[in-house]
């Protein structure tokens, strides 16, 4: 019995042996994936807003004849920014320490993360539809036989008893369809965890220009609240020489003038503050501790680090938003093949064996009980509805391709933007530091030209006024001229790793991992920068 058994077992056993690897191994009928060409120029905006120095120097290096380089090259030596570590970028103790926090608490940033494990799942139902589910099962069925069917003319009751294993409408994938579904997972799966790199990325960016906001919004006060103090005591001088009949009543409407506005600041940048600190809370995650270490002078220019200048195109790729379109590109690129598949034969295979009885007492002392059953199903009409998903995906690969270039171009513009910025902001910073020291030293004389009646109050009045505008004006300067430089940093990539990378540094330990194990290896990184494609995306 158990030989006979063995021999009834083998051929579906090969049978089972052969069709596995050829689902496996069928083909594919994905077009060929081809990078789109890349819609950003070869080299960086030049001119005068792009090259660094003294104003006589941008515009000497603005005249120059054609594409020029920037004023500095980079070199080797210099770390790319998408390299450049957040802890090595930011100098500021007190922001690096506000960084790590949120790194741990954002909820955006742990919804980013989750999103990863969601995407990791969806890729493994899509890949476990490569194989047979194979399922075990005993069942009863109870049959009623009437009289008028049987030679005796009695009605009976039949039993049988079953238990097996077997698979159900396993689909042998012969043109590819499940695998291209599968590599559409893949691809949205990789597209995710560049969006979760792309969302650090920003968090980062985003927390370091809320300090930023924070730190420029406290000096703000801190000005107006020595500007109100300057002009109590003005206010008060003004009432001596009022009463001793040397001022006017116009002066002394000035001379409160001034107070007042300067009152009107003080409540206005109190306000600001404690709303900056709710903001960066929100970023951070939790509550902002008691212990963080001091922060720097806000006049301190080195809030962050230098970041190379001249930095070629290429360093595009960097930018996990980029990668991320083109994962989205590949997944609908993958979701053609599928499309395509639909119109040809889709061939499955049913198959359980196990053992039979008429009895429960005796099932597994019973016979053996096996089916193979393979089917195959061929499209004939089904109203245009596989001919409608085709184009369905064709047209989403067109949307993805052009959602591409928009991002590589919109990267492009951020770093132009950036370097822009860094070129223009520390002139001007430079200058309104100029013209601040010139308009105190203006008030200084014209005060002393009052004090010894050389003068009424308004030379005072007018250069007290101008002094605090110009005073506000260099900080909302400065705030901007770091900001940039954080912008630029995020344009460029950075903000991704905690330390600088060298060429011997392995991924962070924090990165998520590129691919389940079993998962084939990607295309070749996106190229985000300048370099000319090889080709257009097949459609």
């Amino acid at each position: 019995m158990k030989s006979r058994q063995m021999r009834t077992f083998f051929p579906l056993r090969r049978i089972a042996a052969a069709t596995v690897p050829l689902a496996l191994a069928a083909c594919t009928l994905e077009p060929t994936y081809q990078r789109p060409d890349q819609p950003v120029p070869n080299a960086w905006p030049t001119g005068p807003a792009y090259a660094q120095g003294t104003g006589a120097q941008a515009q000497a290096q603005g005249q120059g004849q054609g594409q020029q380089t920037p004023a500095r090259t980079q070199t080797e030596t210099q770390t790319p920014a998408a390299s450049l570590g957040w802890e090595d970028f930011f100098t500021d103790a007190r922001l690096r320490r506000l960084i790590e926090l949120s790194l741990a608490n954002n909820r955006d940033l742990r919804m980013a993360t989750l999103a990863i494990d969601q995407a990791r799942a969806q890729y493994r139902i899509q890949r476990a539809a490569q194989f047979p589910s194979i399922n075990a099962s005993a069942g009863m069925v109870a049959s009623r036989v009437p009289g008028t069917l049987r030679a005796p003319g009695q009605p009976s009751v039949l039993h049988a008893y079953t238990a097996g294993v077997g698979f159900n409408a396993f689909e042998l994938d012969v043109f590819g369809r499940v695998r291209s579904l599968k590599h559409e997972a893949l691809e949205q799966y990789l597209a995710v965890q560049e969006v979760r790199r792309s969302a650090q990325i920003s968090l980062v960016a985003e927390v370091a220009s809320a300090y930023l906001t924070l730190q420029a919004d406290k000096e703000l006060l801190k000005i107006s609240q020595e500007t109100f103090d300057v002009q109590q005591s003005a206010v008060q001088m003004v009432e001596r020489s009022k009463r001793a009949g040397g001022m006017a009543q116009i002066d002394m409407h000035r001379a409160q003038t001034q107070l007042e506005t300067a009152r009107v600041g003080v409540e206005q940048y109190t306000r600001q503050v404690a709303q900056d600190e709710n903001a960066l809370a929100v970023l951070v995650g939790t509550q902002l501790p008691e212990d963080l270490p001091p922060p720097q002078p806000f006049e301190n220019t080195s809030f962050v680090a230098e970041l190379p200048a001249g930095l070629p195109s290429a360093l595009l790729e960097q930018r996990p938003d980029i990668m991320a379109a083109e994962h989205q590109l590949k997944a609908a690129n993958a979701d053609i093949g599928a499309a395509r598949a639909a119109f040809f034969p889709s061939i499955s295979l049913t198959a359980a064996i196990g053992v039979a009885s008429a009895a429960l007492s005796g099932l597994f002392s019973g016979g053996m009980a096996w089916a193979f059953a393979p089917s195959i199903t061929m499209p004939i009409f089904n109203g245009g509805a596989n001919q409608a998903r085709l184009d369905a995906s064709r047209v989403q690969k067109d949307i993805n391709v052009a959602a591409y270039e928009k991002t590589i171009q919109q990267a492009f513009r951020e770093v132009a933007d950036g370097l822009a910025a860094r070129g223009t902001y520390d002139r001007e910073a430079a200058a309104q530091e100029t013209l601040a020291r010139e308009i105190g030293e203006t008030r200084r004389l014209s005060e002393m030209r009052f004090r010894n009646g050389v003068d009424d109050y308004f030379p005072v009045f007018d250069a007290q006024r101008q002094l605090y505008s110009a005073q506000q004006s260099l900080v909302t300067i400065r705030l901007a001229r770091l900001t940039s430089r954080v912008d630029l940093y995020k344009a460029l990539g950075g903000g991704w790793s905690q330390r600088t990378a060298t060429a011997d540094t392995s991924a962070p330990q924090s990165a998520p991992q590129s691919a389940p194990r079993s998962a084939p290896q990607s295309a070749t990184p996106v190229a985000a920068g300048v370099t000319v494609g090889t080709g257009t995306a097949s459609r």
